[in-house]
């Protein structure tokens, strides 16, 4: 019994760790993925650490706006014509997949120009990051094929108010459950 509980306790630390590495974070904070009130998206981006494993959220009217993943040359000269990956749902998690740049625009005419695009930089854990980040595949809403180390995530729930979740309530919750878990196998 006591070497069933110690390793229920080192599952426990080695889940915690990886759940405590992961963030959420709401583009745009609580302003989404809009051009009303003209939000400077390089400066929300610039004030974050990006992390492998992170997840960006775009929160947006679906009628209105898009999420279009694109080339550094596409998103510098705002051409939505050839995206990487598309999302249209109004409420798009993205999985940080690759190190190095995520560069994301609004493909509505004039958006990007707007200002409506952020270029998301994860940083690696101990060098530059890499110019290019590899393809990644993922399920796409919009049917347009994946690429840039981004991947979709399960959407938060539409009832939610979207926000950016700290690591350690999201592995606070994580824990109570696998305690919850442990508990019941130990029983």
């Amino acid at each position: 019994m006591a070497r069933r509980a110690a390793a229920v306790a080192a599952l426990l630390v080695v889940l915690w760790a990886g759940v405590a590495s992961a963030a959420v974070y709401e583009v745009g904070d609580k302003t989404g993925w809009t051009i009303m009130g003209n939000p400077d998206y390089a400066a929300w981006a610039s004030s974050k650490k990006f992390h492998l494993g992170d997840t960006v959220v775009f929160t947006y009217n679906k009628q209105f706006h898009n999420v279009l993943a694109v080339s550094k040359a596409d998103y510098k000269n705002c051409d939505a014509s050839k995206p990487t990956t598309t999302w249209s749902t109004g409420n798009d998690s993205v999985v940080l997949n690759n190190t190095g740049h995520h560069y994301f625009l609004c493909g509505f005419t004039s958006h990007c120009a707007a200002g409506q695009k952020v270029d998301i930089r994860v940083a690696s854990s101990s060098a530059a990051p890499s110019e290019s980040p590899s393809v990644a595949p993922s399920p796409t809403p919009s049917g347009s094929k994946p690429s840039g180390g981004a991947t979709v995530a399960p959407s938060p729930h539409p009832n939610d108010t979207p926000k950016a979740l700290s690591a350690s309530s999201v592995a606070a919750a994580v824990a109570a459950s696998l305690l919850s878990l442990a508990a019941a196998v130990l029983a």
